[in-house]
């Protein structure tokens, strides 16, 4: 028959058109996210001993920790930068740490017009997180 494709397309348009509506009312309304989804990275300076499992575990290389030992041969982390422009978000670093120190966050508003700002320090976000906590508000 002549014009089948068209009257299947123009059914299957048709029923979504009358169909209930699916958009979201981002800046208003925030979306709903799984608890396993993979945003931006937080990491524990308590929990991390810089031995750089994560970086070895990223396929990209995107990771880079830097460590030091002290007197007691303790090693303490000194550095740890993520370039978010390499990253894949696949997780294998977080799955990697044996220490449970690095893990995802639900905080997804990552874009920038500056190549500059995907490379985060960890450790400098961290220790900041941390002095805003303790001021009074």
């Amino acid at each position: 028959m002549y014009g089948y494709g068209l009257l299947k397309g123009l059914r299957v348009t048709l029923g979504n058109f009358f169909g209930r509506a699916v958009t979201e009312q981002y800046p208003e309304r925030r979306p709903f996210i799984s608890p396993r989804f993979h945003g931006f990275f937080q990491l524990d300076l308590k929990k991390c001993n810089g031995c750089g499992v994560c970086s070895l575990s990223c396929p990209n290389g995107a990771i880079q920790v830097t460590s030091e030992r002290d007197e007691n041969k303790k090693r303490f982390v000194t550095g740890y930068k993520i370039s978010l422009g390499y990253c894949l978000f696949c997780g294998l670093c977080v799955e990697a740490c044996p220490r449970d120190a690095l893990r995802f966050t639900q905080e997804f508003e990552l874009s920038s017009y500056r190549r500059e700002d995907f490379v985060c320090d960890l450790l400098e976000i961290e220790k900041r997180e941390k002095i805003c906590s303790r001021e009074p508000a």
